[in-house]
C-alpha cells in the first residue's frame, strides 16, 4: 500500500522536530547550569538523556520507521524502542522531572496502562487498522511512547532512594510486566499460522518468510523484556539489600 508508506514518512518529520527542539532545550539548560556553577545533573545522566531521544527518533524519524510495514521484526525493534529501551533512558536523564511526578504516578495504573497498549494494538484486527491508516499508525506509535514513559516513571523514581519497605514492590511490578510480553511472545513463537496476513500482501514474500519473520520478532520481544525488566529489578534488589537498614540514598537535584 504506497498510500500507507508515503503517509509514513510524512508523519516522521513532526517527531523529528519534536525531538531536536527537546534535544536543543536540554542541553542549553544543562550548559547554562554548569556555567552558572549550579547544582547540575552529572554527565553520564546527559547522555541518557540524548542516547534515550536518539533510540526514539530511531523508532519514529529515522528510514527504519517506514520498514515497519515490510517486516514485523522491525515492527518490534520501534516497538522495543519505545517501550523498553528510550524512556528509562529519558527519565535517568532527567531525575528531578522524574520526582516531580511522583504525586501523581500509581504503579496499578502504570502497569495496566502498559499492559492494555501492549495488548491491545497486537490484536490482528486492530495491528491491520494501524498498518492501513497513517493516522492510526501514529496514534499506535504516540501511544506505545506515552505508555513507556508512564510504565518507567515507578522504576526510575524507586531508584532514587536506597530505602527499604514498599520500594520492594518494584521487584514485583517489573515481574509481573514481562508477563503480558511473554503472552505475546510466545503466541509469536508458536503460532503455526501467520498473525498479521497483510505483511503478505504489502511486502510480497509468501507465507513462510512471514511466518520465519513472526518468530523472529516474537523471540527478540522475549529475550529483551526478559533482560531490560528483569536485570534491572536484581540491580535494584541487590543495592537495597547491600544499604543500611534505614539508610537512604538520594539522587541529587537536578535542574533539568
Amino acid at each position: 500500500m504506497p498510500h500507507a508508506h508515503d503517509g509514513t514518512s510524512a508523519l516522521a518529520i513532526a517527531p523529528t522536530l519534536a525531538l531536536l527542539l527537546i534535544a536543543f532545550v536540554y542541553l542549553r539548560t544543562w550548559l547554562a547550569s554548569r556555567s552558572n556553577g549550579a547544582n547540575s545533573i552529572s554527565g553520564w545522566r546527559a547522555g541518557s538523556f540524548f542516547l534515550g531521544l536518539f533510540l526514539i527518533w530511531v523508532a519514529l524519524g529515522s528510514p527504519l520507521a517506514a520498514l515497519d510495514h515490510e517486516r514485523l521484526t522491525v515492527h518490534m525493534i520501534q516497538h522495543l524502542l519505545l517501550m523498553t529501551l528510550g524512556p528509562p533512558l529519558v527519565w535517568l536523564g532527567a531525575p528531578a522531572a522524574a520526582q516531580r511526578l511522583r504525586a501523581f504516578t500509581s504503579m496499578t495504573v502504570c502497569w495496566l496502562f502498559a499492559a492494555v497498549v501492549l495488548i491491545g494494538w497486537h490484536v490482528p484486527a486492530i495491528f491491520t487498522l494501524a498498518m492501513q491508516s497513517p493516522g492510526w499508525h501514529a496514534v499506535q506509535r504516540a501511544s506505545f511512547l506515552g505508555s513507556g514513559l508512564l510504565f518507567w516513571l515507578p522504576v526510575v523514581q524507586s531508584a532514587s532512594s536506597l530505602s527499604t519497605g514498599p520500594r520492594w514492590s518494584i521487584i514485583l511490578y517489573l515481574y509481573l510486566a514481562t508477563l503480558p510480553c511473554d503472552v505475546l511472545s510466545a503466541f509469536l513463537v508458536f503460532s503455526e499460522r501467520v498473525a498479521y496476513p497483510i505483511y503478505i500482501s504489502t511486502s510480497g514474500r509468501s507465507a513462510e518468510s512471514v511466518l520465519a519473520d513472526q518468530e523472529c520478532a516474537g523471540a527478540l520481544m522475549w529475550t529483551c523484556v526478559i533482560i531490560v525488566y528483569l536485570v534491572p529489578g536484581a540491580i535494584l534488589a541487590t543495592r537495597w539489600l547491600a544499604a543500611p537498614l534505614g539508610g537512604e540514598q538520594t539522587l541529587p537535584h537536578a535542574s533539568v
